[in-house]
């Protein structure tokens, strides 16, 4: 027997993902909802301080730099 062709290959791989597809524990959309809310709400936060700690280092240069 030779090798698998081409087309036995890509069936095989795909009937694998298939089946790891199967085993994947997804989240319920409640969790879902939460989590994506988190992670807007930090990434609102941390732009927050993010502008205010460069507003901060602004004048501190332009004060420096002003001497």
């Amino acid at each position: 027997m030779g090798s698998p062709t081409e087309k036995e290959t890509r069936l095989s791989f795909f009937t694998g993902v298939k089946t790891e597809y199967k085993k994947v524990s997804w989240p319920d959309r409640q969790s879902v909802l939460k989590q994506s809310l988190a992670v807007v709400l930090v990434s609102v936060v941390l732009g927050f301080v993010i502008a205010v700690l460069d507003y901060i280092i602004q004048l501190g240069v332009n004060f420096l730099t002003s001497i």
